[in-house]
């Protein structure tokens, strides 16, 4: 129980931008940090709840309403999830060989491919979120990232890792903790749907979003790390937006 209590409180640190009390780390809890991933997206969500509802409320217009909403994910998550789509748009975007894509992944510096589609990737979460209507249903954004993560933290589990990659001794541990967020996101998929109606499209929508752009990047590096994680992650989120603004 203990070594659970670690991970989570491992997870919130490294995952999370808001403050939290507790501040230790544990070597052998960490294979179990991703376990607790979706808890971070779920925290993210009740922001997402609680900046749309401060922003009707005070009835700010809807080009701070988009401004606000498009920044929730990358403030909440200490823009860590950005730092990994910067860095493999920039690989991936190279087409040099295997080797130079993951030199240029693991660059601290920051490319033209990185820039461009960061402008675009913000430039499109800010247009959706402008542009929703008042009718809008406001509450899959609740799960949007819980199920972002939890592909997020399956794929890291459940595929070859890269040799520099963080998560590559952790291979060697049981493979429960993956099920269980299996479990977890398939019942926030079914939930999605009894609860939201044809809102439920929202995290197939991310779910999409997640699944092709893991395909491609990948394929590319020939290997999952926590670079390639943030970058479908982002998309994923973007893709469920772009989804629920436009039923």
């Amino acid at each position: 129980m203990k070594k659970m209590f670690n991970a989570f409180v491992m997870t919130q640190s490294m995952f999370c931008s808001l403050p939290f009390p507790c501040k230790r780390w544990d070597e052998e809890a960490r294979p179990y940090m991703l376990l607790f991933l979706p808890i971070v997206g779920l925290e993210i969500g009740l922001v997402w709840l609680l900046v749309h509802f401060v922003t009707k409320y005070f009835a700010l217009p809807g080009m701070l309403y988009g401004l606000f909403m498009c920044a929730v994910p990358y403030l909440v998550s200490g823009f860590i999830h950005l730092d990994g789509f910067l860095d493999v748009t920039d690989a991936i975007s190279s087409w040099r060989p295997l080797e130079k894509r993951r030199a240029i992944l693991k660059d601290s510096q920051v490319g033209a491919f990185a820039v461009i589609w960061c402008v675009f990737l913000v430039l499109a979460g800010f247009a959706s979120f402008a542009s929703v209507s008042d009718e809008v249903n406001v509450w899959p954004l609740l799960l949007v990232p819980v199920v972002s993560r939890c592909c997020s933290s399956i794929a890291v589990m459940r595929l070859k890792p890269m040799e520099t990659s963080q998560y590559s001794k952790s291979q060697t541990y049981p493979k429960w903790p993956s099920v269980v967020l299996e479990v977890f996101a398939l019942v926030c998929l079914v939930l999605a749907f009894l609860l939201f109606g044809r809102y439920g499209f929202v995290l197939i929508g991310g779910l999409l979003g997640y699944l092709l752009p893991l395909r491609k990047s990948y394929r590319l590096l020939d290997g999952m790390n926590g670079d390639v994680s943030g970058y479908c992650l982002t998309i994923s989120e973007l893709c469920a937006v772009l989804v629920w603004v436009l039923l």
